[in-house]
C-alpha cells in the first residue's frame, strides 16, 4: 500500500471550501483534541461571530459532549492542520448541514455515525447548532464534503 492510498483511506474527504463548515470542523477538531474549553476554538468563534459567539460555541460544546458520552463507537477526527477529513468528520458536517432541511435523513446519518439506534437528543442539539450558524450568517451547506474521487 502506497503512502497516497493510505492517506486517502484514512482521510477520504477534502475539507469544504465553505467558511461556516470550515469553522465548525475546526471547532470539532480542537475540542475533540484539547477539550471543550479549548481557547483556540473559542477565539475562532469570537473572531467569526463577534460578541454573539456564545450561542454557537455553547451548542457545539453540548453536541460534542453528547456525542462523546453516548456514542457506541469511536468518532475519528484529524488534526486541525490537516487539509483532508475523516469520514466521521464529513458525517458530522453533513448532519449539521442537512438537519434544517431534512431532519429524517440527518437523524439516520447521526445514528449511523454514533452507532446508536435513536439519536434524537443529539439531533435536537445538532439542529439548534445548525440554526445558530445560519442565524449568524454562516449556514452550513447540506453537502459540505467533497470526496477524494471528485477532487
Amino acid at each position: 500500500m502506497t503512502a497516497t492510498s493510505t492517506l486517502t483511506t484514512a482521510l477520504p474527504m477534502l475539507q469544504p471550501d465553505d467558511p461556516g463548515a470550515r469553522l465548525l470542523l475546526f471547532g470539532v477538531r480542537q475540542m475533540g483534541a484539547h477539550g471543550l474549553s479549548d481557547a483556540c476554538a473559542a477565539h475562532a468563534f469570537v473572531t467569526a461571530f463577534g460578541k454573539w459567539f456564545q450561542r454557537p460555541l455553547l451548542l457545539l460544546r453540548a453536541l460534542m459532549t453528547e456525542m462523546s458520552a453516548a456514542s457506541a463507537r469511536p468518532i475519528q477526527i484529524a488534526p486541525w492542520c490537516c487539509a483532508r477529513m475523516t469520514a466521521a468528520e464529513a458525517g458530522i458536517l453533513t448532519v449539521i448541514g442537512r438537519v434544517r432541511t431534512n431532519p429524517g435523513a440527518a437523524g439516520l446519518l447521526l445514528a449511523d455515525l454514533t452507532g446508536l439506534r435513536d439519536a434524537a437528543s443529539m439531533l435536537t442539539t445538532a439542529h439548534a447548532l445548525s440554526n445558530a450558524f445560519a442565524d449568524m450568517g454562516l449556514p452550513i451547506p447540506a453537502s459540505p464534503a467533497i470526496s477524494s474521487t471528485e477532487a
